[in-house]
């Protein structure tokens, strides 16, 4: 679905995410601009964020960390990551069949 901060490609989900760092807790929040708004825990240094960004994504959609792929965004706050065959999908994100 255009503008809901992801799409579909072949059985994967492509998420555009914009993500806030040093936040109280982990979550994914609202849809601004087109992108999913996540906010983590970890400071943007050292590539923290973008480890527990991958880490938080593979808990949340119930596959491994190797399943989640950071394609474009590795020094910004606007990112695109692809997850391999997700098992599970949060409230808010649908399933291709929809």
């Amino acid at each position: 679905m255009e503008g809901d901060g992801y799409h579909w490609r072949d059985g994967d989900l492509i998420l555009d995410v914009r993500v806030q760092p040093r936040a109280s807790r982990d979550e994914i929040c609202t849809v601004s601009d087109g992108r999913l708004r996540i906010r983590l825990t970890a400071p943007p240094v050292d590539g923290k964020a973008n480890q527990q960004l991958i880490k938080f994504l593979a808990r949340t959609f119930g596959v491994s960390k190797s399943r989640v792929e950071l394609l474009s965004g590795s020094s910004g706050r606007n990112k695109r990551l692809r997850i391999q065959q997700p098992q599970r999908l949060p409230p808010g994100i649908h399933s291709a069949e929809m």
